[in-house]
């Protein structure tokens, strides 16, 4: 390791850090007022009290179910599957950061806004992070199970993306690429529990999802930037800098094309495109209003693709029953 990297880590002292609110964590969140002492480390260390984070993971497959029915004459959705991948996603998305912060524990406890993270801060050991890991596993394997075969596999495949991605911040800059990858997969398995296959539809998707991730985690990471420079770890705010704004143009508008290409492979009508159009107004909120430089700009703006990607969902699906009703 460098020299910067044998920072020690930050001294929390002998404090009870059982009410104390993680950075990024949403105000007066039930994790933090109703959730019993005993259990909020474990409820930290799955991100519960921050839930944009399985949004983000939840939408692509949401709009890929949804996308789905299309080609088969729409109509409703199939809310079974929609609360299959909602329960699926928060699972998964609490298994991914338990295990990331496995990795990470080392990196997180020099860092000002994860310093209070259950594992660096002491809440949780190893041994009790891996037995929470197993069990959050165990039920996205339920969910996984009670889809199609194709569906199943592709479940599988993704583990492989979901070990990858959080050693990738010590030899890229891009390592947002390898988190695009793993979180967007949700379209691939979305579309195969509807059709059971792999059309187009579904890989582009899954590519405009890649570049939204890409859009909107360097915004997030833009927030540790300096801490990312003293510890010596990698992310596409640190490679883009000044001109993260350009690029951002570029990955959201990547992102809008392909979704709406998507969508016209799959035979979606009008409302489908309408949507897209008010998926692209609302980038460009965003864009105006982002200060890269400003950490609480740059929170409420990777906050805000939740409200872009359900758009894009319920457009879907409104345009979805339409197309049967004609």
């Amino acid at each position: 390791m460098t020299g910067e990297n044998k920072i020690s880590p930050i001294d929390l002292g002998d404090a009870d850090l059982s009410d104390t609110k993680v950075a990024d964590a949403h105000d007066r969140h039930w994790v933090d007022t109703i959730l019993m002492k005993s259990l909020r480390p474990y409820a930290r260390l799955a991100r519960f009290e921050r839930p944009i984070g399985w949004w983000l993971l939840l939408i692509p497959g949401w709009i890929a179910i949804a996308m789905a029915q299309i080609p088969s004459g729409g109509g409703l959705v199939d809310v079974r599957l929609l609360v299959l991948f909602l329960i699926g996603a928060i699972a998964m998305r609490g298994a991914g950061c338990t295990f990331n912060d496995i990795v990470d524990r080392e990196f997180d406890g020099r860092v000002e806004r994860t310093k209070l993270r259950p594992i660096p801060s002491g809440q949780v050991t190893v041994k009790q992070a891996i037995v929470f890991l197993i069990g959050l596993s165990l039920i996205g394997l339920a969910v996984l199970l009670q889809l199609s075969k194709t569906s199943i596999w592709l479940g599988v495949a993704s583990l492989i993306l979901v070990v990858i991605y959080p050693f990738m911040k010590r030899f890229t800059y891009w390592p947002q690429v390898f988190l695009g990858l793993a979180f967007n997969w949700s379209a691939l398995v979305g579309w195969a529990a509807v059709q059971n296959n792999l059309a187009p539809s579904a890989w582009l998707i899954w590519l405009g999802g890649i570049l939204w991730t890409l859009g909107y985690d360097t915004v997030y990471a833009h927030q540790d930037k300096e801490d990312d420079i003293r510890i010596g770890v990698k992310s596409t705010a640190l490679k883009l800098g000044d001109a993260t704004g350009k690029w951002l143009i570029g990955f959201f508008a990547g992102a809008l094309v392909l979704f709406d290409l998507a969508g016209w492979l799959a035979g979606a009508g009008v409302i489908f495109h309408i949507s897209i159009a008010l998926a692209a107004a609302h980038s460009v909120w965003q864009l105006a209003r982002l200060d890269i430089n400003n950490p609480e700009s740059c929170l409420e703006i990777f906050r805000a693709n939740r409200n872009f990607g359900l758009i894009i969902f319920f457009g879907t699906i409104i345009d979805s029953y339409m197309l049967s009703l004609t």
